[in-house]
């Protein structure tokens, strides 16, 4: 068995993850920005610290065990295949804030964007680096 190779498939599926995780927030946030004067509407976010800390066991469990253990919760999803769900909840300081400040409320909003995005990037160049670490096995 090739461990390295079980390591990088490991590494690799955690950033894309998070690379995904990140895409659906983003959605997320930009239409708690543009929907802001609907009447009726309600700012959604994801899970993030339940996200964190399921990556974080998932690394943990990688670390002493040699496996990648991604397990499900009420609101993200892990399926068979790599496919992944993560539910939007409501964000209810962000409603209080929408009701209450529409500048702080929008403030915040920016402020999760570029935190989203700044994460994104990060996922991205290490897996981009990832991939070009990798030997390419020559064939005889």
């Amino acid at each position: 068995m090739n461990l390295t190779a079980m390591i990088t498939d490991n590494v690799n599926e955690i950033l894309a993850k998070i690379i995904e995780f990140t895409q659906i927030r983003q959605k997320i946030l930009i239409k708690n920005i543009i929907n802001v004067r609907n009447f009726g509407f309600i700012p959604l976010e994801l899970e993030v610290n339940e996200f964190s800390s399921l990556l974080n066991y998932a690394i943990e469990e990688h670390v002493r065990n040699e496996r990648l253990v991604l397990q499900d919760t009420e609101n993200i999803k892990f399926g068979l295949s790599g496919s992944f769900e993560a539910k939007p909840i409501v964000d209810e300081h962000s409603k209080k804030l929408l009701e209450e400040d529409q500048r702080e409320y929008f403030d915040l909003q920016i402020q999760k964007l570029v935190e989203n995005m700044f994460n994104q990037r990060v996922a991205a160049e290490l897996l981009k680096n990832k991939q070009e670490s990798i030997p390419v096995s020559e064939t005889y």
